[in-house]
């Protein structure tokens, strides 16, 4: 095995990513092998997208705080709020839409804002704010929309329907290409920034960046606001995909987005993060709910075994650390 990974084009690569593609073949070979090879169309490959983009935004936006060595769970109903309000706003109100898709991404900005300045000014345990946050979410939502569901506009809409493009246009699946390009800008950023290197420094050792003399509760902050943002443009997504968008809902996705991430590479007690592992996590994930889907079961199947993943990832990344140590 070191041997292998020691080999110049698997450390170039890496040895984690090789093998989440390889898992990815896999199972892709194996619910088609499962299904007599009807999962190898085309409508099960588009649909696995679909469920991809959104959750990619959600992954790769909590992959930024995790390698803070923080944490949040409220991105799920934060992505149905940006929705449900954006939605209500259009629906009701008349606005236009990339105004509604502006309200969206401004929701999930202000959460991360609000996410952020309490973790980092206040010391207000992550945890506890992504708590009230997912609270907060799902009230806000419900409250401004009267507990009534939201349905966007259908792509035969004259004025409205051309935002269903940005998943897919005559059959090619462009958010797959915004998907893959707003990775590559989340990757620069983390890996070639001040941005990124304070955000993966603070994962690593706190105290010793602040005592080096930077303002650790910007960045942190910071952290928490890209987050917000790429939530927001998730929202849009979802409703690309799916159209109606109901009150209360959204807890179920923070666990795949943090599946997706931890999977991917990015250690949960911080200071270590891959884009691209994450977005190769979000990738199985989405293959393994439309897998699942295929065969029959139910999504609480699903349910299950994203928990699995997600104790194995973490119990892996921290037998890796206890090797290092």
């Amino acid at each position: 095995m070191e041997k292998i990974k020691q080999n110049p084009f698997v450390k170039k690569v890496g040895f984690n990513r090789i093998v989440l593609c390889c898992v990815l073949l896999l199972m892709y070979g194996l619910f088609c092998a499962l299904t007599g090879g009807s999962f190898a169309g085309m409508n099960r490959i588009m649909s696995a997208l679909n469920y991809a983009y959104f959750l990619g935004f959600l992954s790769l936006g909590v992959t930024f705080v995790i390698a803070t060595g923080q944490i949040d769970f409220s991105i799920g109903p934060v992505m149905f709020c940006c929705a449900l309000i954006s939605g209500y706003t259009l629906t009701t109100h008349g606005i236009s839409m990339p105004v509604a898709i502006l309200i969206s991404i401004l929701v999930g900005f202000a959460f991360g804002l609000f996410n952020g300045y309490l973790v980092a000014y206040w010391s207000v345990p992550s945890f506890i704010t992504s708590m009230a946050s997912m609270n907060i979410a799902k009230g806000l939502a419900s409250v401004y929309t009267k507990t009534q569901s939201v349905s966007w506009p259908q792509a035969a809409d004259p004025d409205n329907g051309w935002f269903r493009n940005l998943v897919t246009y005559n059959g090619f699946p462009v958010g797959l290409v915004i998907l893959l390009v707003v990775a590559v800008v989340c990757a620069i950023i983390l890996n070639k920034t001040r941005i990124g290197r304070y955000i993966l420094c603070l994962g690593s050792n706190k105290e010793a960046v602040r005592l080096s003399g930077v303002d650790v509760k910007k960045w942190e902050m910071l952290a928490f606001i890209i987050c917000g943002v790429l939530v927001g443009m998730g929202a849009i997504f979802y409703v690309s995909a799916y159209t109606t968008v109901q009150p209360g809902y959204g807890d179920q996705y923070n666990n795949e987005a943090i599946a997706g991430c931890v999977m991917g590479g990015t250690s949960m007690a911080g200071g270590l993060a891959s884009i691209s592992g994450t977005i190769i996590g979000v990738f199985i994930i989405a293959l393994l709910q439309e897998g699942i889907l295929a065969l029959g079961f139910t999504k609480d199947y699903q349910l299950i075994i994203t928990g699995v993943i997600v104790i194995v990832a973490v119990f892996s990344d921290v037998l890796a650390r206890r090797r290092k140590n």
